[in-house]
């Protein structure tokens, strides 16, 4: 049943493809609108908050824990994408963890270039422990480009000696934005994103920057000293290989990584939660990772 599910979200999804020629601007209206109509959990409280130099959502669900947090990047290649966009996924995750979400509406590019996602991103996380979250509370999780975003948040905070989260949630996080996974190769063709929408978005975010900077991604550098990371990808997307090797390099380092494959997913999938049995099955897991590690 499940196959048959996403083989029919996908084919909307190719019913519905990016304006030709599209701004920025109209890019980011044509996201907003094929994610509109994607149903959030029932009995979310959703409220637009200042952290710093960005809004962000506060999502609650009735009986959560407001003493613990999840950060939440959504995705989008830093070009579009918000928490308007992405509620399906950061309400279930709220649901799922029995905590408090708050969903960062980080600057986009071109009109905000590297690495301006980074370091909105890394001001909410220092957002929440100016307001009084614990840092074994707190939990930094996003997907695609805001896996990236989660990632490099938490090595940020390592190397100016700020105190770590409790956990990361990784969800098809873009991490190898210099293409040298198996992946990008044999997966170019991937849906949702392949590697030509790579290309875009690594050209209005990085330009003619170093793809392999620590700046815009935490890939290439040290994953030592982390806490506790989960990484879910699916088998059929380009970035699959971002999310095998980062886990590989972080038990290596020392750290804990589990990575789970999902047979047959593209990327992203949590998005189609709660049309996608596996999105909604993904979100559990990711909200039960939350639950054994954040205090």
């Amino acid at each position: 049943m499940s196959k048959e599910q996403l083989d029919f979200i996908l084919k909307i999804s190719a019913e519905n493809p990016p304006p030709a020629n599209a701004t920025p601007p109209q890019l980011r209206e044509w996201f907003e609108a094929i994610n509109a109509q994607t149903p959030i959990a029932d009995g979310a409280m959703i409220e637009t908050i200042s952290v710093g130099p960005c809004p962000a959502e506060l999502i609650r669900l009735p009986g959560g824990d407001e003493s613990r947090l999840v950060i939440y990047y959504h995705g989008g290649g830093f070009l579009f994408g918000s928490p308007r966009s992405h509620r399906t996924v950061a309400t279930h995750l709220a649901k799922a963890s029995g905590a408090t979400v708050l969903s960062v509406d980080y600057r986009l590019a071109p009109e905000h270039p590297a690495p301006t996602a980074h370091d909105d991103s890394y001001a909410a996380y220092l957002w929440a422990l100016e307001h009084g979250y614990a840092p074994a509370s707190v939990v930094l999780s996003g997907d695609s480009a805001g896996g990236n975003l989660a990632l490099a948040v938490a090595v940020r905070a390592r190397d100016s000696g700020v105190r770590l989260p409790a956990c990361l949630v990784l969800m098809s996080p873009a991490l190898d934005l210099a293409s040298e996974g198996e992946s990008h190769r044999t997966m170019a063709d991937a849906p949702l994103v392949n590697r030509e929408l790579m290309g875009l978005f690594n050209m209005v975010y990085v330009g003619a920057g170093d793809l392999r900077s620590p700046k815009v991604t935490p890939f290439y550098g040290d994953v030592s000293g982390l806490p506790p990371v989960l990484v879910h990808v699916g088998s059929w997307e380009l970035l699959r290989d971002d999310s095998v090797t980062i886990a590989a390099r972080i038990n290596a380092s020392g750290g804990s990584a589990e990575l789970k494959v999902w047979e047959g997913m593209c990327h992203s999938w949590q998005l189609f939660a709660p049309m996608l049995e596996e999105g909604m099955a993904s979100i559990q897991e990711a909200g039960d990772f939350v639950r054994r590690h954040a205090a």
